[in-house]
């Protein structure tokens, strides 16, 4: 799987050049907006994407918020603090909430005055599945299958185009045994580079691991590579010595499955699997790939896409 990347086309656009035509700064980094030309490509991606969907699998489509309690019983505060949005509110009395906006007026700090809500920004579109599965009762023999996807968030500024905050994930998710899981988890590894091929782009599949929090993250993240529970389709967008990563390939093992008690009909303990594709990664490696322009794409690209 780890195989050298093509070299890069030498008239490709800069991404200081695909950022000053397709995606708008808001001041903030990590967060832009999106022109039309970029939302199209995104747009046929989805569609690209949904044509390979299994065929029972649920289509969800959820919110760029969730519930923060949920999100703390799937253990994301002791993996990824780092990177959580927690929604905050003015609340209270009308003389609070009117010192905190006097304050503002006064140019002084109103921030003081806010407080917790009981939603967090989504880090990962799959979180939600999983309290919904738990609803549910028991899991069938055959498992489940999912395609969910969210805007998501991580407190990540950068400058770099390809690592945003304010980001689009789509995912198929596998609830099921251990052995589901993995199938599931290795056939969509096998299609992956296939997909990237039909697009025009240079990639391989490398093992990798999580960002995980801390010194005690380090050890977390040398155990998911010792287990060989992750790994990423990787495309050179800004380089190929630093290439980026445009989906992955996550077996969870049991860690939702005991967070939220999932159980099989027999009783037996739920693993859960996701493949995630980065949207607006994948639509930025499309870009620099075939330049600006997409009625200069290649001709199978284009009919790949549908554009």
């Amino acid at each position: 799987m780890n195989v050298a990347f093509r070299e890069p086309n030498p008239s490709r656009p800069s991404l200081d050049a695909i950022a000053e035509a397709l995606l708008l700064p808001t001041g903030i980094d990590g967060v832009y907006a999106r022109t039309s030309a970029f939302e199209d490509v995104v747009a046929a991606l989805g569609a690209l994407i949904s044509r390979h969907r299994e065929p029972e699998a649920e289509v969800l489509r959820f919110p760029p918020v969730m519930s923060r309690r949920q999100l703390e019983k799937s253990g994301y505060l002791k993996s990824f603090p780092h990177y959580l949005g927690c929604v905050c509110c003015l609340s209270g009395p009308e003389a609070e909430i009117r010192g905190a906006v006097e304050r503002f007026e006064a140019d002084q700090d109103w921030t003081t005055a806010l407080s917790a809500a009981d939603l967090v920004l989504s880090p990962a579109a799959c979180y939600p599945v999983y309290p919904l599965v738990a609803s549910r009762g028991e899991v069938p023999a055959r498992g489940l299958r999912f395609d969910v996807a969210a805007d998501c968030f991580r407190r990540e500024p950068s400058k770099d185009l390809d690592r945003l905050q304010s980001f689009r994930m789509r995912e198929f998710v596998c609830v099921g045994t251990p052995d589901q899981v993995e199938e599931f988890r290795r056939r969509w590894m096998k299609w992956a580079p296939d997909f990237a091929g039909r697009l025009g782009l240079s990639c391989r599949i490398d093992q990798a691991s999580d960002p995980f929090f801390g010194r005690g993250g380090k050890l977390m993240a040398m155990s998911q590579i010792e287990q060989a529970l992750k790994f990423e389709l990787l495309i050179p967008v800004r380089s190929a010595s630093e290439p980026t990563a445009c989906m992955s390939f996550n077996n969870h093992r049991d860690h939702f499955g005991t967070a939220w008690n999932l159980r099989t009909a027999a009783g037996g303990a739920v693993h859960t699997g996701c493949v995630a594709f980065g949207m607006d990664r994948l639509a930025l490696a499309l870009f620099a790939a075939h330049g600006i322009e997409v009625a200069h794409w290649p001709a199978a690209v284009r009919a790949t896409l549908a554009l």
